[in-house]
Parts: structure tokens; sequence; C-alpha cells
């Protein structure tokens, strides 16, 4: 599952006719679902009405052919419920919803937030936990609360702590899917009852992944990791620079996206652009 970029003209506006042709690369190189709208969507400088218009045009171009999970979270609950309900009515397959972040709400507030948005929208809800970004940690213990409520059916767990994966495993119900966001340590939490990636690589080199992907999930360690060796520059070279800065530098290198950006987020360093060709260059995307 991939977390993908948005695509921006040169002034920042959102370029629709590459965003199709990327949802179309996509589906051509065996990507399992889209996550449009998230933080490598670069969500934060989106306003609401383009936040919605992108989920509503990923939904259309990519047809029923594979699931489209929005990003929808925010760190107003109310903002959050708006946002999931725009992604529902758009004909999402689910949402995705980090923890709120900045503000830095108790185990308590997360709690709350979480059931007050399953209860208001009847959509299929992952819990997105990414404490580098959000400066809150949504805990394992609140995981398995969050777990029993019906439509919160998943957590993308971007620790890289596979221990913490482990346990919610063990404690959740049954079904309740353990997906990771960090790619540097994907292989090995796929390879611990995992059961998906929602990965920043996987924007330019997703047939790779996906072989990877299939491996570590089939229990496959040797061939996972043949395959991890070939992305493990690119696991950490694309985080030289704040996500998504290296990876849409990386889609343009590959001709597949303008070189825009939205401030506050500008175009990668030149001191990198080497580190990076070379990163893709390993992966075969150049």
């Amino acid at each position: 599952m991939v977390a993908i970029a948005t695509p921006m003209h040169k002034g920042g506006e959102v370029d629709y006719d590459s965003l199709a042709k990327y949802v179309e690369f996509h589906i051509e190189n065996g990507t399992d679902a889209l996550v449009p709208a998230g933080t490598t969507g670069e969500s934060a400088t989106l306003n609401h009405v383009e936040h919605c218009e992108v989920i509503r045009f990923v939904v259309e171009q990519v047809q029923g052919r594979i699931p489209v999970i929005a990003g929808t979270g925010a760190n107003s609950t109310q903002e959050a419920i708006d946002l999931t309900q725009c992604a529902k009515d758009a004909g999402a397959d689910a949402c995705l919803l980090v923890s709120p972040y900045y503000n830095k709400p108790t185990q308590e507030g997360l709690i709350l937030h979480h059931q007050a948005i399953a209860k208001a929208v009847s959509i299929p809800q992952i819990l997105y936990n990414v404490p580098g970004r959000t400066a809150v940690d949504l805990l394992p213990e609140t995981a398995i609360k969050l777990s029993t409520i019906d439509n919160i059916v998943g957590i993308k767990e971007a620790t890289g702590e596979i221990e913490r994966c482990k346990q919610i495993l063990a404690e959740s119900p049954e079904g309740f899917m353990l997906i990771s966001g960090d790619d540097d340590s994907a292989m090995e939490f796929l390879l611990s009852g995992g059961c998906g990636v929602i990965t920043v690589t996987g924007n330019v080199a997703p047939k790779l992944f996906h072989g990877l992907c299939l491996a570590s999930i089939g229990g496959d360690r040797n061939k996972a990791q043949e395959i991890n060796a070939k992305l493990d520059r690119l696991n950490k070279d694309l985080f030289v620079e704040s996500n998504p800065i290296p990876v849409k530098w990386c889609l343009s290198e590959m001709g597949l996206f303008p070189t825009g950006m939205r401030l506050p987020m500008t175009t990668l360093s030149a001191k990198h652009h080497d580190t990076l060709r070379q990163a893709l260059a390993a992966a075969g995307s150049i």
C-alpha cells in the first residue's frame, strides 16, 4: 500500500493530469492499495476543499481496481470527522487517521478522539501512530482498547518497534490488521506477523516493494532479504530531509512528477542529489 505523493506545478497547484498518470503507474506495477492525502501527500498544506478533491479524484481514477485508503486525520476531532465523512462520500474504501499532532492529547484523549470518529462515520478506519511526527505516542494498550471498536480495523505502526507490534497482535481481536509504517523495518515487521506496509519507498519502487511484501508475508526470509538489500538505500535515503521532499525529487527525476512543492516544504538540497540518484539506481528505478 503506497502513501502516494501529490504532484504539484511549480507554483504549488495540484497537478491532476500527473496524478491520473501516477495512479495508473501504480496499478500497472502491482501496488495493492493507494493512500492519498496523507503525510507523503502533503495533507498538512492542502486546504479542506483540496484534501477532499484529491481523495475524490484518486477514487474516480482507480475505478474500483484497487482499494483507496484516504488520509483523514487531523488534530481537531471535528475536522477529522469532516474529512472522514468527505472520504466516505467520495467512495473511499477506508480511512487512515494519524494521531492528533502538536496538541499532544493524553491516552484518554486519543481513545475519545477515535471513538468519536468511528461513531460519527461508518467507514473502516485505520489508526496511525507516528510519534516522530505527532509528538504523541499511541501506546499499545490504547491501540488494543480501540481495536474492539467494530469499524477500527487496524493500525499503521511507524515506530519500527517490532515487539510492540507483537503485543498488539497478541492482544487485539482476530483480524485486526497490523500495518508497518516504517520502510526500514518493514521486512522484519511482516515476518513477525504484520499483514502489510503503507510505504513511502513504494512511490518510486512499487514492483520491488510489492515483491518484498509477498516474500515476507509468505515467510520466505531469504528471498525477502535479497529484495530488501536492493531497497535498503532508498529506505534510508528517502528521509535525508523531511518526507516528502526526497521522494518528490525522486519522482521528478524519474519523469513522473513536476518539480512543485508547497511552502513550507522546499525542494531537495543539491547536496543530496547524487545520494538519491544512487539509491534509485540500486533499486532499478532509474
